[in-house]
């Protein structure tokens, strides 16, 4: 990308800043990203989330628009586009007009520095995860904003909320992340996973019992600052109609979704790039097809999306399983609980590298056995109760 962008300057726009150049080139990159990629997967997972939601309640789901419905996202989103765009007389217009902007800009400025291969980055820049931290702060200005420019009492307490709640969850996440930034000695996403390998017992997710739990940590925590159940409590519809966006229509309404879909391919990127060895693809494969050809660059693409999409498939299918918590039951998982356990994983990892520079096999080995056995007990119980289900139609096809 920085070679790119020196030819553009040199070519094109000699007359300003090659500084200023590279960031035109890098949000320019961002953006293509972003139509062409980020655009079909945010409207493909509300197509997907729905048709989840309604199999977990034995419902059908969107089937309509397209082959089994795959077309609704367009329909919704050219309906969006046609909606009248309102805006209540008591709203502070300013405000309430550039919330969902700012929301999704601090969506879209993530994709800067997220690693879809060994050289397909926009900018690699050696505080990326922290980069990644501080773009969230500018989700938060535009749900707050929103919640107070709407001048409704319900869309204020949503945006308290979220404030509340983000700001909160930030730190078991800076602290989880701590973790895999200690065993790779660098910030860069890049450089975190060329320190892991293709395969698991090379993964930061099974090095050692403290990253282990660390990983469950920060998925719970970005699981938390996405506003994704069960910790929706700035959406909660049955207590606040719809949080901060209560106020809003058309496309402005359509947004805060797609910002809030986008989110979680970005929550599948930062943990698959901090645990689960990122693009890393096993060198037999690469070999293959030649190390530095296109297909093994598109065949680490393919590995890196593989990885994300297991992870999102999991965060949807919580959201319809698991009952929403209560403000103060989240408040209190944050700070009673994941904060301190946080700590407790950083000081444990900083011993473990002192101790044993070179890792422990069993140790690995042993993790390795155990998260094969929860997924399998995990299939085991959808295998029931898919079999219940049919059972339970059987018996009464009414219902």
């Amino acid at each position: 990308m920085e070679n790119f962008a020196i030819h553009i300057h040199e070519s094109y726009l000699y007359g300003l800043p090659l500084s200023v150049v590279n960031l035109i080139v890098m949000f320019g990159a961002a953006f293509v990203v972003l139509l062409g990629f980020v655009a079909p997967f945010a409207g493909l997972l509300s197509f997907i989330e729905r048709r989840i939601a309604a199999r977990i309640q034995c419902r059908i789901g969107p089937n309509r628009v397209g082959p089994q419905g795959l077309l609704q996202f367009l329909a919704d989103g050219v309906k969006s586009l046609f909606k009248e765009d309102l805006i209540p007389k008591v709203a502070d217009k300013p405000l309430f007009i550039i919330a969902p902007y700012l929301v999704f800009l601090g969506m879209f400025t993530s994709f800067v520095v997220l690693p879809f291969s060994s050289q397909w980055i926009v900018a690699d820049l050696n505080v990326g995860i922290l980069y990644l931290f501080a773009t969230a702060a500018i989700t938060v200005v535009g749900l707050v904003m929103a919640g107070w420019g709407s001048g409704s009492k319900w869309s204020m307490l949503g945006g308290m909320r979220s404030a509340a709640q983000i700001i909160s969850y930030e730190i078991p996440t800076g602290l989880a992340a701590l973790t895999a930034i200690l065993l790779a000695g660098s910030l860069s996403l890049q450089e975190i996973i060329a320190a892991q390998g293709p395969h698991p017992w090379q993964w930061y997710f099974f090095d050692n019992p403290f990253t282990f739990i660390a990983f469950f940590i920060l998925f719970v925590a970005l699981v938390a600052e996405g506003n994704r159940a069960p910790f929706d409590l700035p959406e909660a519809e049955t207590e606040l109609v719809s949080g901060y966006n209560t106020e809003y229509s058309g496309m402005r309404f359509l947004f805060f979704f797609f910002a809030e879909w986008a989110h979680l391919y970005v929550l599948g990127a930062i943990l698959t790039t901090l645990f689960l060895g990122g693009w890393q693809v096993p060198e037999s494969l690469l070999a293959s097809v030649g190390a530095e050809s296109i297909a093994a660059r598109i065949l680490e693409l393919v590995f890196f999306q593989l990885k994300i999409y297991v992870l999102v498939f999991l965060v949807v299918q919580l959201r319809w399983t698991v009952p929403r918590v209560r403000m103060d039951q989240m408040m209190d998982m944050c700070w009673k609980y994941l904060v301190p356990i946080g700590f407790f994983c950083v000081a444990g990892v900083a011993i473990w590298m002192m101790l044993f520079p070179d890792g422990v096999s069993f140790v690995k080995y042993l993790l390795i056995a155990f998260s094969s056995a929860m997924v399998l007990y995990y299939f085991y119980k959808v295998y029931r109760n898919f079999k219940d289900s049919r059972a339970e139609l059987e018996l009464n096809p009414f219902v």
